[in-house]
Order: structure tokens, then sequence, then C-alpha cells
């Protein structure tokens, strides 16, 4: 009797230590669940007007998400990425290295849930968009960490290997006729002036205009001395 009534005590301690295990493993684990989830309708490298869905998930239970900023991976630039859909009220703005989305908060516990298009993807394996959540009371949430076993793993996305014959996209209209409107640099010497290929031909000839007019006006005054000289001559002989 004393035989059974140890197995039922033994069985009993258990199930109670399979439950608090159970339960602690919960309560460790419960911040490593909440994440930002990424996917998109054609997830193939250099794939074009590619819509991005993403569900960043609250952590708070009293306060709600205002904002989630993020950086964008390398080989997608801020202006090749448009707003699709998000919360009422929300705006979208691009930044230097990525764009906002924020508007006013949600209710404690609702995930921000939105989109973007964009312009063509990168020829890559995996995207990482590095997200940082902010909530009303002015917690923030980095879900920046690129090993996907962290506990704050950036979302990303898996790229199929791009189609045969992609191409990554020409560059648009405005940055071409940036590009072709900008003057080629020329060294070119700049052209004399009329005056001034005068002066030039009068210092070659070793005289300036001034020294030849000086020299006539010499001439002139040294004839007119000579013709009074003769004359008064001429009249002192007769």
């Amino acid at each position: 009797m004393f035989h059974v009534t140890s197995k039922h005590s033994t069985a009993r301690r258990l199930t109670v230590l399979t439950a608090a295990t159970a339960a602690a493993v919960c309560l460790t684990a419960g911040p490593a669940f909440a994440h930002v989830e990424v996917e998109a309708d054609k997830a193939q490298a250099l794939a074009e007007n590619v819509e991005i869905s993403f569900d960043a998930e609250s952590e708070s239970d009293t306060a709600g998400i205002t904002e989630v900023r993020v950086v964008l991976p390398e080989g997608i630039a801020p202006a090749d990425v448009t707003y699709g859909e998000g919360p009422k009220g929300w705006k979208f703005t691009a930044g230097d290295d990525g764009y906002t989305v924020e508007g006013p908060a949600l209710k404690a516990g609702v995930n921000a849930e939105y989109s973007v298009v964009v312009k063509q993807l990168p020829d890559a394996e995996k995207l990482a968009f590095k997200t940082l959540q902010t909530y009303s009371d002015g917690r923030i949430d980095r879900w920046i960490e690129l090993d996907q076993d962290g506990e704050n793993p950036a979302p990303t996305l898996k790229l199929r290997p791009a189609a045969p014959g992609a191409k990554p996209a020409s560059p648009s209209p405005a940055e071409s006729e940036t590009a072709s409107s900008s003057p080629t640099p020329v060294e070119t010497e700049p052209s004399s002036s009329p005056a001034a290929e005068a002066k030039e031909k009068d210092d070659d000839s070793g005289l300036s205009t001034g020294a030849w007019v000086g020299i006539g006006v010499a001439v002139v005054v040294v004839a007119g001395g000579a013709v009074y000289a003769v004359r008064r001559r001429t009249s002192d002989q007769g």
C-alpha cells in the first residue's frame, strides 16, 4: 500500500514540476516571440514595383505604437520607395538612409501594419530592414540585429534568384536629364579684346603708340626750326 501511494506522489510531483518548467519557459521566451514580420508579393531579386508589407508587433499593454523607423538595406534608395497603406492618419517620410511611418498612437496591444512599394529590389539573397519601433510612452523596440537567432532580429526578406534576363532598371528620366544637361568642363584660353590686341602689336614693334606720337611732334618742331633759320639767313644776306 505504501508503494502505491509513493507512485501517486511521485507522479503528482512530476506533473507540478513539468507545469512549472513550461511556465518558466513561456515567461523567459515571451519577449523573443515578438518581432517585425516582413513579406512581399514578388520576393525575387531585381523584381520591379514590389509591394512589401510589414507587421510590427506590439509588446506593450499600456502604450500604443506611434512610429516605425526603417533603415533600408543596401541597394534600395529612399527615393525609390513610396507609401502603400498604413494605419489611419499615419504618414510616410523619406530620410537619408530610409524612411519613417508615423501618426496617432495605436491602441495598446495593436500591431502597426503598413506597406511600401519599392521601384526595384537589388540583386541579393536577402534584405534586412533594421527597424526602430516607438511607443506613446517613449519606449523604443530596436529590431536591428542581423543574426536571426538574436533577441532583437531585424525583419529580413529572403529573395528568390533573379529571373533570366532581368537587369537593373535604368536611371529615372529626371536623373538622366540632370546628368546630360551638365556641361563638360573644357579648358579654353580667353579671347583677347581689340584694344588688347592693338596694345600687343605695339608692344611687339618695340615702341608704344605714345612713343610714336612723341617722335612725330619732334620731327615737326625740328623741321619748323630749320625753315625759320633758312629764312632768317636769307633776310640777313639781302
